[in-house]
């Protein structure tokens, strides 16, 4: 039978952690009412100061601990840990439906599938500035075949075999480790499959949090020089400086 392995990496979400969980059970219930499978919810406490891990276990997640903050080790250290034969990635600010994970789960019974992400979307009344962030990503991902790292699934055996998410970076981590997988599949006859018919609803707080100029000046710095950039935690501190 299918086990599936949900891994959400945790950097103080007391705030969304448990709206998310509880979207996920919901999903699985939904999805799982109709379709054969078993399933477990892995959340990485990434060294959090808040109730991010009380109120995981609370909603019945599997909670481990990795001490480094770094998305990239958060996301392998779940991996290590998780037991499924196929994982998902999801953001702790992310919602998950029971649409989305029914089409994850077709994709992956067709038995021809390496792995995948989702289109996103924001909330409504979201800032025209992240609309317009949500349409270029999304457009990107379309026609280059890439998964935002807030939802990405693959087979357990080739996320080791591309090497996991690359830990000597702090940003951009999700973008490599699909072309990594993407190469691993192609010998194989393998799809990398981004859904498209129900995307993936995460938070808009980023632009609540951060000046659009903040933001652009990042990402620029991540064009021009992204080796140095992604390499440096401090550049890198939208992901990291525990502003929710």
């Amino acid at each position: 039978m299918l086990f599936i392995s949900l891994i959400i990496p945790a950097f103080n979400e007391e705030k969304c952690i448990v709206e998310c969980l509880r979207s996920v059970r919901a999903a699985f219930e939904k999805v799982a009412a109709t379709q054969s499978f078993d399933y477990e919810v892995v959340v990485v406490d990434n060294n959090s100061t808040d109730r991010t891990a009380e109120l995981a276990r609370s909603e019945g997640a599997r909670v481990v601990f990795e001490a480094v903050n770094q998305i990239a080790r958060a996301r392998n250290r779940g991996a290590a840990e998780a037991q499924g034969e196929w994982f998902i990635f999801l953001d702790a600010d992310s919602l998950l439906s029971a649409e989305l994970l029914a089409g994850t789960v077709a994709a992956i019974q067709r038995g021809n599938v390496a792995g995948g992400g989702s289109l996103i979307r924001f909330p409504k009344g979201a800032k025209f500035s992240i609309r317009v962030s949500a349409a270029l990503w999304n457009t990107i991902s379309r026609t280059a075949r890439l998964a935002a790292g807030s939802y990405i699934y693959c087979r357990q055996d080739l996320f080791w075999r591309a090497g996991g998410f690359d830990e000597k970076i702090y940003a951009s981590e999700d973008v490599g480790f699909c072309r990594r997988l993407k190469r691993i599949a192609c010998p194989l006859k393998l799809r990398f499959v981004v859904l498209k018919r129900h995307p993936l609803l995460t938070s808009d707080r980023k632009a609540e949090l951060y000046t659009l100029r903040e933001v652009l000046w990042l990402f620029f710095r991540m064009l021009v020089a992204p080796k140095r950039t992604c390499g440096d935690p401090k550049s890198c501190h939208i992901w990291y400086d525990g502003r929710r």
